[in-house]
């Protein structure tokens, strides 16, 4: 599975709010400008992290996006799951029906251990885990965090 630009902007700037995690929402042009994305494809990306209970928005003067729970209560298989969907490799391991042969293709066997070993990485690592990642690397002074 190869990740879109939008698994990967979107875990960028998810990190970012866990980053600089407070109680009072962060401006999505301050995200936006750190992580160097712009602004109206970030925009494109709240809805689905809104509807996947991973941030939630705030409207007003002050307003602006924040965590919708603790980071060690967001895992990454829930951020790629609202952006990406299945991470499973071809169609017919999610959905056996669309393929006669599922119950005897040796193939769709390998996609499927492919895709239990990329939610099992996905599974053990939490935003909190990245957030300790990050703070152990050296960074730059642009503050890109690169996943």
């Amino acid at each position: 599975m190869k990740l879109s630009t939008r698994g990967r902007y979107g875990t960028r700037a998810i990190l970012d709010l866990a980053l600089h995690h407070a109680e009072e929402p962060v401006a999505l042009k301050d995200v936006a400008e750190r992580q160097q994305i712009s602004l109206p494809y970030l925009e494109h990306l709240v809805k689905p992290l809104i509807d996947g209970g991973i941030i939630r928005s705030v409207k007003g003067p002050k307003g602006g996006i924040l965590l919708a729970k603790e980071p060690a209560d967001i895992r990454l298989s829930d951020i790629i799951q609202a952006l990406e969907g299945s991470v499973s490799p071809v169609e017919c391991v999610d959905n056996p029906k669309l393929c006669g042969r599922s119950g005897q293709c040796v193939t769709r066997d390998v996609w499927e251990e492919m895709q239990k070993a990329m939610n099992g990485v996905l599974e053990s690592i939490t935003l909190h885990n990245l957030r300790e990642r990050q703070n152990n690397k050296k960074t730059s002074k642009d503050s890109m965090y690169y996943i």
